[in-house]
C-alpha cells in the first residue's frame, strides 16, 4: 500500500500552503476521488472591534489566527 507523505491540515493551512505554492509545481499530484470531511459545528460571537483588533495584533505577534488563539485562551479558562 502505497504510504500517504502528506500530514493532514485545516483549510487554513492549506489556504496558506496554496498562497505559497501552485499545485502545478509537484510532479506527482494526482486526483482524489474519495474526499472525506468531518465538518464541526461552530457557534460565532460578536467582539467589540476595539477587543478584536487587540487580538488580532497579539495573534500576529504569535504568528497565530485570532481564532486559534481565542480558542486557546477560552480552553484554558473553561477546562
Amino acid at each position: 500500500m502505497k504510504k500517504n507523505k502528506f500530514r493532514r491540515m485545516t483549510i487554513t493551512e492549506a489556504s496558506d500552503f496554496f498562497d505559497e505554492y501552485d499545485i502545478f509545481e509537484f510532479d506527482d499530484v494526482e486526483e482524489v476521488t474519495d474526499m472525506k470531511f468531518y465538518l464541526e459545528k461552530k457557534k460565532y460571537i460578536g467582539l467589540d472591534i476595539g477587543l478584536y483588533r487587540k487580538i488580532r495584533n497579539k495573534a500576529k505577534k504569535l504568528h497565530t489566527h485570532e481564532e486559534a488563539l481565542i480558542k486557546e485562551w477560552l480552553e484554558e479558562k473553561v477546562v
